[in-house]
């Protein structure tokens, strides 16, 4: 399937975005060239200021649904999670009306192809979605990704890669960089992709690129990155006061994320020669392109959101970092009920746009 095929079999749907208000939350520039690499820089950083009550009945909920049941795995990590069952709930989770959306079969995993509403194929933003590399998929996302889409007028390509405990998190940046490259075949330059994710899969928006440059490829003109983990060692994070505020993860649970995917690491690297992966705040950051984070100031990834802005701003590489106010993990899923997820998908979609060098107005 060419690029052309993909402008052809997809007609882009109809309707319209929601203006952002910009009386709430004024957006800073960003996208454009990155300096010389090795030329520090410094994080734009924005404190969103403000939580409104929708938003905090959400993480209420949370605290006393969500979170028990992570706190329940944590005793129980080696057994698997109900991958399946979450993902098919999800059902009941549509798409924004307007939105198309076709499966696409990469080498090792599925994935999707989504517009919405008044996208077109000329852009797009490679998805990986959140889940602790355990569970989530392709329908749990799919009506955040279809706001993303239509926010910024551009298609996305959502993968739905493997997980653990039956693959490494290795074999999920894997099916990234095949995802990349199954853009790349089709027509797409570099210069059309931005990578994006949310919690896990902000862990992967930064280590897909890491492997596309490392083989050589050209690599994406953005990133954005949901609440994203970017650190498997839980000292940083049980350290900070946010370990014992976070409304979804509870203390227990990091740990055992790390002791898991370590576990599973040692045995890839036994059994098939599995290389050593180094996570994004350890890696050489310097051929990143601009990025744009967004997390919640109290939740438990707070601390690796903002010393992933530091390590990047290090590296020379534009980096945006948006904290809001009291925001439970990857608020953005929300945006039906929560008003702060609504705005934040706003500003994706001004970062996605001025990525592609687009004028900074409000989608009508």
């Amino acid at each position: 399937m060419t690029r052309s095929n993909v402008l052809r079999l997809i007609e882009p749907g109809r309707g319209s975005a929601r203006r952002p208000d910009p009386a709430v939350r004024t957006p800073s520039s960003a996208g454009g060239a990155a300096p010389a690499a090795g030329v520090a820089t410094t994080v734009r950083r924005q404190h969103m200021r403000g939580v409104s009550l929708q938003s905090q009945l959400v993480s209420r909920a949370l605290s006393v649904t969500a979170r028990p049941t992570f706190s329940l795995w944590s005793y129980t990590s080696r057994l698997a999670w109900p991958v399946g069952m979450l993902d098919a709930a999800a059902t009941a989770l549509p798409a924004v009306d307007g939105t198309q959306h076709q499966p696409v079969r990469l080498q090792n995993c599925d994935a999707e192809w989504i517009q919405g509403p008044g996208a077109t194929a000329e852009h797009v933003v490679l998805y990986l979605h959140g889940g602790a590399f355990l569970c989530c998929g392709l329908r749990t996302h799919r009506r955040m990704v279809s706001r993303i889409s239509a926010v910024s007028r551009s298609s996305v390509l959502a993968v739905d890669y493997r997980m653990l405990p039956h693959n490494t998190i290795s074999d999920a940046i894997a099916d990234g960089v095949d995802a990349y490259k199954w853009l790349l075949a089709n027509g797409y330059s570099a210069e059309d992709i931005v990578v994006a994710g949310d919690s896990a899969g902000g862990y992967l928006a930064f280590e897909v690129p890491l492997a596309i440059a490392e083989a050589g490829l050209p690599g994406p003109v953005g990133i954005v990155a949901m609440s994203p983990l970017t650190e498997m060692d839980p000292t940083r994070k049980l350290a900070h006061r946010n370990s014992r505020h976070c409304s979804l993860f509870p203390r227990r649970a990091v740990p055992a994320l790390s002791r898991l995917s370590n576990r599973l690491d040692e045995q890839a690297m036994t059994t098939r020669g599995q290389l050593p992966r180094v996570c994004p705040v350890d890696a050489d950051l310097t051929q990143l392109p601009p990025t744009l984070i967004q997390v919640g100031s109290h939740e438990m990834l707070y601390p690796d959101s903002a010393l992933m802005a530091e390590r990047l701003a290090a590296a020379g590489v534009p980096c945006e970092l948006q904290v809001w106010d009291h925001q439970p993990h990857v608020f953005q899923v929300f945006a039906d009920v929560i008003p702060e997820g609504h705005d934040a998908i706003a500003e994706i979609g001004r970062f996605l746009r001025s990525s592609w060098g687009a004028l900074l107005t409000a989608v009508e």
